[in-house]
């Protein structure tokens, strides 16, 4: 039986490395990812929706091997039974839209 992870109760991950440096992606999922974490805090269950993926988690994770930090805050909710639960939200932090927007300007002066 697998491990049950620990709540991060809103904290970044600890994996992340502060002087990472996000590497850009050309992956349509991603991309739409990314264009809704731009927006908005995004639940986990959404994101499957508007990525178009069915494990928005590992779509996260590999943004984040990309250098991206992406924070998740486990909320209390309740599920379809009336239980409760604590799904994911993603938020793309502050300096997470700087890393993307500085990523893009590059992105953009190396096209045609």
């Amino acid at each position: 039986m697998k491990k049950r992870p620990t709540p991060t109760d809103g904290k970044p991950s600890a994996c992340l490395d502060s002087s990472a440096k996000f590497t850009g992606t050309d992956n349509p999922r991603h991309l739409r990812a990314l264009a809704v974490l731009l927006r908005r805090p995004i639940t986990r269950k959404e994101l499957d929706s508007v990525a178009g993926c069915s494990n928005s988690p590992e779509l996260v994770a590999e943004l984040r091997r990309r250098g991206l930090p992406i924070e998740c805050e486990r909320v209390e909710s309740f599920d379809r039974d009336g239980r409760p639960c604590r799904p994911g939200v993603y938020t793309l932090s502050s300096k997470g839209r700087r890393m993307f927007w500085a990523w893009k300007a590059t992105a953009k002066k190396g096209s045609c």
